[in-house]
């Protein structure tokens, strides 16, 4: 079995491995990927892939199954609430002509991660996720009604946020190179919250960088700008 992950450095990426994995160092064998080191104006990252045995996930599947039910859960065993979200999105996506399965693939912060996979997944990321971001907001909306407003649902497809947060937190730090170079501040394109965020994150630490996020609606646009170390 192979895993990708991403730290701060390569040791960070491993660390993150052996927590997602609950394997020891001695367990996996890791491939470098791609190495960026960190400057002035940019963090640097590593990012590993690793290789677990098959005889080692083995021994980690009949360890998780002594777990209690309650730690079963949290690995990844859908609630009541989360399994008529997942029905609810299979019906919206049949009502629109397609054919897809819905799975919960994890939690982050409590937040269940659901994967819609379908042979049409292009066309439900839809331009520039459009699509996507439409049915994660109708799939929340449901969810508010059934559970409460804190209840909230992060959708995937294609592991395609996956990428775009990769893509995204890159085109953070080449952006503030070019501000801090030139001075001038540089208006990125329309994004929606969650991707706006990543800029605000990725950014909120880097000395001499500033974002703010301007414009009315959804989908709104941060500026980068230099205000001076």
């Amino acid at each position: 079995m192979t895993y990708e992950f991403e730290g701060k450095n390569e040791r960070d990426a491993i660390d993150i491995a052996v927590a997602e994995l609950g394997l020891e160092k001695d367990q996996f064998d890791v491939e470098i990927i791609e190495i960026q080191k960190g400057s002035l104006f940019k963090k640097g990252f590593a990012k590993i892939r690793v290789h677990v045995d098959e005889s080692v996930q083995l021994k980690r599947e009949d360890t998780h199954k002594t777990k209690s039910p309650a730690a079963i859960a949290n690995r990844g065993e859908a609630t009541e609430d989360e399994k008529e979200v997942m029905h609810f999105l299979s019906e919206i996506i049949e009502r629109m002509g397609y054919e897809a399965k819905i799975e919960l693939s994890g939690r982050e912060d409590k937040r269940p991660l659901m994967r819609i996979i379908s042979d049409n997944s292009s066309m439900l990321i839809g331009k520039k996720a459009r699509t996507l971001d439409s049915l994660q907001f109708l799939a929340n909306v449901y969810a508010s009604k059934i559970k409460n407003p804190g209840f909230k649902v992060m959708l995937d497809c294609e592991n395609y946020r996956i990428r775009r947060e990769e893509t995204l937190v890159r085109l953070a730090y080449n952006t503030a190179d070019k501000v801090a170079m030139s001075k001038n501040s540089i208006l990125l394109e329309p994004m929606n919250p969650y991707e706006r965020r990543l800029i605000h994150t990725a950014l909120s630490t880097i000395n001499g960088i500033e974002t703010k996020s301007e414009g009315n609606g959804l989908y709104k646009q941060v500026r980068v700008s230099y205000k001076g170390l």
